[in-house]
């Protein structure tokens, strides 16, 4: 035993040395602040037991998310428990929403920035001098080190801002974020709750914050989002003189962070109209002239001897200008990569300013940037305006040039074109409620300083204070749509003619013409607002367009309509239809044509639905001329007509009991027709009936409730209808008269607009009228046609069972001995 005893010795105390020199380089490194390297399991992304569950991925990713240690001299706190919580939320998420971090992180630097600037106002010293006096925010990239840095020339930080603006959050409404994005997953929340920084864990596992306030020293904050972040007096890196930098560590899965176009679109799209520059160290691409190699030097010399000897003597004289060229040295033009500050926000927020500042060019270039229309239409119009009170916004509402295609087609999940901003860091583009669905058209932005966003999206939505700036924008709107209408000159014939001489002097041609324009293009918008906005429907109404009998083919509106109105006349009169030509041949205008009445056409679908919510205007009732209750003027021999036609009219109504005609009486309207059907006036006109039934969903059960009662119309003075009542009279039961009046009929309702419930049936009576006409006799038939088809079959089968060539026919009587033996 004595001979192993010091072998062992020897193997022991060989261990415990190893063992202290790994624990001194250990406390080496922690001494000098370096990071370890990760220890990464080999088969870490391996699945050995198939296919695993999300939340076995999300642990995975956790407990990997980075080795790094925070630096051992700094001093180490502890996250508030709400801010762990939020950590642990933002490092397990999916990462839908990541964008949003640039975002909040040049809010918070615009933020810094406007608050050195305001001290300044009363202390200039505190900005400096030199590049530390340049208010500005920019933007670098280290795709080696995988860092994204972002820095600010603001107020900085102190060491105890760092502890208590990165180590807690606002009290006011953290637990409900926490909890929506807990229940939800909507990041987008972030910023609406003072939590805009913490943003940066979506894309990065380690963050360093480096700041410098005037009144203390440079400090670095740093944290891996474990619960713990740690605060060092900053020694290494370069003196920032003021501000704030902050560098992310960039996660695998975030690499596309370290591409410039990928932050130029977020910049862009998110912060475009920050007040202060911001700009990114991007690479560029120049020419540069370098010497030439020799090789490339000698090939050109041997080009040009070559080229000189076959020219001969006539460039001798040319020859020292040739030993001077070779003289020179020979260079060459190549690509090379460059560096510098390319600035991303040279729009200005034009909306900031007072509208008398700026000007109509301006105004232009901020659409096409606003609308990301690259073409040289300008915009209708524009509104640029301030609205103070309980809650203050500045705003620019834009008429596009054009309707897009599909402006009507998906009408109802149109999403609304107007951005709102807040203190210029954009928020949303998806705040439906500020603008309803028939101002969808409008392009422009909102901005708000003193919008709530310490809530839920849905709350916002439902915040008396959206419901106020929303009320305000209509109105603006629809301001602007008007000032559209009375700069137009084609809109002044009823003005005064100095007035209209002084306006085509003032104005130059872009605005005649221009609401004709605009209500080819957004003219159903303006429909639609009647009907689904009773609050705004008069003003809505001022803004209708549409041709009459008397618009001469140009759009006219209600008010002109009024002003040639007959005098004694209280209905504004229309009729709807498929067309304007069509219109113009209906039987229902002749006698208000013959009396100097005007009526309006309305032609396009959803008129049908926009009489039903516009009744009156200034006081007149709307009336159509299609339906009953027209009243012309005053008839005195109204009643002697009736009483003169009552026999035939009661006679009439029981001969088309099976059409579900309710009445036939004398018509006020007619003039060289014999006869109309109109409807009951609360029920659908015969253009309504069509529409409905062309409706690809639509229940014939439901539209005969709404289908309005028919009243067939005659034209007393008409000798069809005198005469078809004198046969009455003499023999009501003749039926070649019922024939006749049937017919009659089923001509007006189709004259009418109605659609035929037996065209078959009006087609045998067409053709029975005609064959009386040309005195063919009832009882004459079709002629029977021969069948020609069976006869050449009969042949084909005759000669096919015929004897072949060659040989003889067979006796008869032998074929017949033959049968009679089988």
């Amino acid at each position: 035993m004595g001979k192993w005893a010091v072998p062992s010795a020897l193997v022991l105390l060989c261990l415990l040395s190893l063992v202290s020199n790994q624990d001194r380089k250990v406390q080496a490194n922690a001494d000098e602040g370096t990071v370890g390297s990760p220890k990464v399991e080999e088969n870490i992304g391996a699945v050995p037991h198939g296919l695993q569950t999300d939340s076995d991925v999300v642990k995975r990713e956790s407990e990997s998310i980075s080795s790094r240690s925070l630096r051992s001299n700094a001093e180490k706190f502890e996250f508030q428990a709400e801010v762990s919580r939020l950590m642990d939320i933002l490092v397990n998420s999916l990462y839908s929403n990541k964008d949003i971090f640039l975002r909040e992180l040049i809010s918070n630097a615009s933020d810094a920035l406007d608050k050195i600037r305001f001290l300044s106002l009363t202390d200039k010293e505190v900005l400096g001098e030199g590049d530390a006096a340049k208010l500005e925010i920019q933007i670098k990239l280290d795709k080696e080190k995988k860092i994204l840095s972002l820095r600010d020339k603001g107020i900085g930080m102190t060491r105890e801002d760092l502890v208590k603006n990165l180590g807690t959050i606002a009290k006011s409404g953290t637990s409900a974020f926490v909890e929506k994005v807990q229940s939800s997953g909507d990041l987008n929340l972030i910023g609406q709750f003072g939590v805009g920084f913490y943003s940066v864990y979506l894309v990065a596992d380690y963050v360093e914050v480096i700041s410098k306030h005037n009144d203390d020293k440079q400090y670095v904050w740093e944290s891996k989002a474990d619960g713990a972040f740690a605060i060092s007096e900053d020694t290494w890196n370069e003196p920032l003189g003021r501000g704030t930098e902050i560098r992310l560590h960039l996660r695998d899965e975030a690499q596309e962070y370290l591409e410039e176009y990928k932050l130029k679109e977020l910049v862009k799209t998110y912060s475009e109209f920050i007040n202060f520059p911001i700009s990114i160290w991007a690479s560029k691409e120049v020419d540069v002239e370098v010497p030439a190699d020799e090789d490339d030097s000698g090939d050109e010399e041997e080009t040009t001897d070559k080229t000189s000897s076959e020219e001969g003597e006539d460039e001798d004289a040319e020859k020292g200008e040739d030993e001077d060229t070779e003289k020179k040295p020979k260079k060459k033009t190549v690509k090379e990569t460059t560096y510098e500050w390319e600035l991303l926000n040279d729009v200005k927020a034009i909306w900031l300013r007072s509208p008398k500042d700026a000007t109509d060019e301006e105004y232009i270039k901020f659409y096409h940037s606003l609308a990301k229309e690259f073409s040289a239409d300008k915009p209708m119009a524009w509104s640029h305006f301030t609205a103070e009170g309980d809650v203050e916004f500045k705003a620019v509402l834009y008429v596009p040039p054009k309707a897009p295609h599909n402006l009507y087609d998906s009408y109802y999940k149109a999403k609304s074109n107007l951005k709102l901003y807040v203190r210029r860091v954009f928020i949303s583009d998806e705040f439906d409620e500020l603008l309803p669905k028939f101002l969808s058209f409008l392009k422009g932005i909102v901005d708000s300083d003193t919008l709530p966003l310490n809530v839920s999206r849905e709350m916002l939505q439902a915040h008396s204070s959206l419901k106020t700036i929303k009320k305000k924008l209509i109105r603006k709107a629809l301001d602007m749509i008007r000032k559209i209408a009375e700069e137009d000159p084609d809109e002044s014939s009823g003005k005064d003619e100095k007035e209209v001489e002084k306006s085509v002097d003032d104005d130059d041609d872009e605005k005649k013409g221009q609401y004709t324009k605009f209500w080819n293009e957004f003219g159903k918008s303006i429909k639609l607002g009647i009907i689904e906005d009773a609050s705004n429907r008069n003003r809505l109404s001022k803004l209708l367009r549409f041709e009459s009998t008397k618009s001469d083919g140009k759009l006219t509106s209600l008010d002109k309509y009024i002003s040639r109105m007959k005098s004694g006349q209280k209905d504004i009169f229309y009729i709807t239809g498929t067309s304007k030509e069509q219109l113009e041949k209906s039987p229902f205008l002749e006698r208000l044509k013959k009396k100097n009445y005007e009526v309006i056409f309305f032609t396009d679908p959803v008129d049908e639905y926009l009489m039903q919510y516009l009744m009156d205007y200034e006081g007149k009732q709307f009336q159509n001329v299609s339906k009953e209750g027209l009243k012309i003027g005053k008839d005195k021999k109204n009643k002697e007509l009736k009483e003169s036609f009552k026999k035939l009219t009661k006679w009439w109504k029981g001969a088309l009991t099976t059409d579900k005609v309710d009445e036939v009486k004398i018509s006020n309207r007619l003039d060289n027709t014999p006869c109309v059907v109109v409807t009951s006036k609360f029920g659908w006109s015969a253009n309504m009936e069509r529409i409905m039934q062309a409706q690809t969903l639509s229940d014939a059960r439901k539209q005969s409730y709404m289908k309005g009662k028919r009243i067939l119309e005659i034209n007393p003075r008409h000798p069809i209808i005198q005469e078809l009542r004198e046969r009455v009279i003499k023999d009501p039961e003749d039926e070649g008269v019922k024939q006749t009046a049937q017919l009659i009929y089923q001509t007006a309702l189709m004259e009418s607009g109605f659609s035929l419930p037996d065209p078959k049936d009006f087609a045998s009576r067409i053709y029975s009228s005609v064959q009386s006409s040309l005195n063919i006799s009832p009882d004459a038939t079709v002629e029977e046609e021969e069948d020609a088809e069976e006869a050449e079959t009969e042949t084909e089968t005759k000669a096919g069972s015929g004897t072949p060539k060659g040989e003889a026919e067979p006796d008869t009587d032998e074929s017949n001995d033959l049968k009679d033996e089988l």
